[in-house]
């Protein structure tokens, strides 16, 4: 028996194992948790192991890539197509070994312990935020339901609380004015692990050449870069910077038949995250890269001419995109083309 390809269905205590021969055919199937997992591929020579890329698949790589393996992780999307007739752990462990085997097949990166740490930061800072916007919202309500009206933006509900629950006099009764200081207590306390968060980013920004090129991009700040090149990793993984904006879910989705294209909104794959971080960013520099006079500029201007502003900007995000590819494959700085004289 030997096994050239081994299929693991990742479970959070078991797993479902399946290996075939280099005939395709299955010669093992077994069930067993992710510490025997380890120790059976340790009796195993050396093969592909193949995996869905989830929770918990980059740590069982590194283990598996440490005892000589070839590990090769893929979406779930592209392992779907594969699975036989009525889906179950031994036939999904038996479709991702099958869906590694394509020669076509594209295949996630294994990150490092370094990435899924500047991940986790970046996944904890948006889940503060998450929370920030909730409390916010949630004063404002309670504020609307006493005849008090807040406009838009955490410095006037600063200065509105301020009112409301500092000076004497306040018109809110005794019992709902000790829940908002409460409450605003809770808001504070969160813009500092925010502000704690993002010091951290600049500071690992600072430290990391990637990052450092990748600034120099218009739109591109320490939260952007250092969760680019934590998502990316290495920019060899993509043949060029359009599979890295498709990847992102910035390109057009197509609906072509009968040799008619027909494009249509943004496909939003990949990263949610990712994306509208990019997006806001170029959002944030598009008013400065229209008016300036470098070939971006002028390809901007053409563009608000003819297509809606939303479609101007998220056009931005994905051109951003394929700049920060090329400049991560070839280890470059960003540097604006001046319109030819």
């Amino acid at each position: 028996m030997t096994i050239a390809v081994l299929g693991i269905d990742l479970g959070k205590n078991s797993c479902s194992v399946v290996g075939l021969d280099k005939a395709g055919s299955v010669v093992v199937r077994r069930r067993m948790r992710r510490e025997g997992v380890i120790a059976f591929a340790a009796k195993q020579p050396t093969c592909v192991v193949a995996m869905e890329a989830c929770c918990g698949a980059h740590h069982m790589g590194r283990v598996l890539a440490a005892q000589g393996h070839t590990v090769r992780l893929m979406s779930p999307e592209y392992v779907r197509p594969y699975v036989k007739a009525q889906k179950n752990d031994d036939r999904d462990a038996e479709a991702i070994a099958e869906a590694a085997t394509r020669p076509t097949m594209r295949f996630v990166e294994l990150k490092s312990e370094e990435q899924l740490d500047m991940q986790t930061l970046h996944r904890v800072r948006d889940r503060l935020i998450c929370d920030r916007t909730s409390l916010m919202n949630q004063m404002r309500s309670l504020l609307l339901e006493r005849g008090h009206i807040v406009p838009q933006g955490r410095a006037k509900l600063r200065e509105h609380l301020a009112r409301l629950l500092d000076l004497e006099g306040s018109p809110l009764t005794p019992r709902i004015r000790e829940l908002l200081l409460d409450m605003r207590q809770r808001w504070e306390a969160l813009n500092k692990r925010i502000a704690d968060l993002d010091a951290e980013f600049v500071e690992a920004a600072r430290a990391d050449e990637r990052t450092q090129r990748l600034l120099t991009i218009p739109g591109i700040g320490a939260l952007n870069a250092t969760a680019l090149v934590a998502a990316v990793g290495d920019a060899r993984t993509f043949n060029r910077g359009r599979d890295l904006t498709a990847w992102l879910g910035l390109v057009p989705r197509q609906a072509t038949t009968g040799g008619k294209p027909r494009l249509l909104g943004i496909t939003k794959r990949g990263s949610r995250y990712l994306r509208k971080n990019l997006i806001q960013g170029a959002r944030a520099s598009l008013p400065a890269l229209s008016k300036s006079q470098t070939r971006l500029g002028a390809w901007l201007r053409a563009l608000a001419a003819r297509a809606h502003h939303n479609a101007v900007v998220v056009a931005l995000a994905g051109k951003i995109a394929r700049i920060a590819w090329a400049l991560l494959r070839h280890e470059q700085r960003y540097e604006a083309t001046p319109l030819a004289a």
